[in-house]
């Protein structure tokens, strides 16, 4: 199943780093968060990912074009055939990534879009589904069984949804079903969205542009009509919004307390 992450964002609360990269570049463990992200995916057998850049999105490209040349041990052959020998393997060869300029300025709703348009079809049905989620976040929430959970109701979209420690919006349900997305009301108790997506095709619907914000209208009206479904997950989940959460996650990876090295 196709993985779209969004990557583009400024970062702006985490000006430590996101000065000089993007996020999803910041290190966790030696490694950017998006590695550990698609970690997780590919865990889970989704290894086909689609990469939605914006802020500094060439060194994500490069990153990816020098991924074995940065990771693996070699042996130059620096004679006239300049060969490269590789002494290592990584389990993200068989990764595939597509990497889409979505644009500087574009919202969340816009490069969502744009991607949509690059997914091969399938089945030809818009309500073939594809996972989604941001370049900042960490679970160790099980993929498989959130995309069960969403063939199972027949919704629009899926939304993995988390108890974490404040700051964040939460999510009003009725059971297993979201009536209202407020991204950040002024109390904040219960469910968030944790980010984590399993949309249909569908979604491409409500998406108008490059303007759009994913978590506004779009949401919103999915959850009035019902077409918005909260897959609950009471384990680990943590964004990485600030330098102090960032400090936390890498403290977890060198004590080798990870809760999301699942693979």
């Amino acid at each position: 199943m196709k993985v779209v992450i969004l990557c583009g964002g400024l970062g702006t609360r985490l000006r430590e780093e996101t000065e000089f990269r993007p996020k999803p570049m910041v290190p966790i463990g030696g490694r950017p968060i998006l590695w550990h992200i698609m970690q997780i995916y590919a865990h889970y057998g989704h290894k086909d990912f689609v990469l939605c850049l914006g802020y500094k999105g060439e060194i994500i490209r490069d990153y990816f074009r020098n991924f074995h040349w940065n990771t693996c041990d070699l042996t130059l052959r620096l004679d006239r055939k300049q060969e490269v020998t590789y002494h290592t393997r990584h389990e993200a060869e068989d990764w595939t990534v597509t990497l889409l300029d979505t644009g500087a300025e574009t919202q969340t709703g816009g490069r969502l879009l744009r991607a949509i348009r690059h997914l091969e079809r399938v089945d030809g049905a818009d309500t073939e589904p594809f996972l989604l989620t941001y370049g900042d976040g960490l679970t160790d929430s099980d993929i498989n069984r959130t995309i069960a959970f969403h063939r199972e109701h027949g919704a629009i979209a899926t939304v993995t949804a988390v108890k974490p420690k404040g700051r964040f919006g939460e999510l009003a349900m009725d059971g297993q079903t979201i009536t209202a997305f407020r991204e950040k009301p002024e109390e904040e108790a219960g469910y968030i969205s944790g980010g984590f997506f399993v949309l249909n095709r569908s979604i491409a619907k409500y998406l108008t542009g490059d303007s759009c914000v994913l978590e506004r209208e779009p949401l919103e009206v999915l959850a009035q009509a019902g077409q918005l479904k909260a897959y609950c997950h009471a384990g680990f989940w943590q964004c990485m919004d600030t330098f102090r959460e960032q400090e936390m996650l890498n403290r977890l990876w060198a004590t080798g307390q990870a809760p999301w090295k699942v693979w």
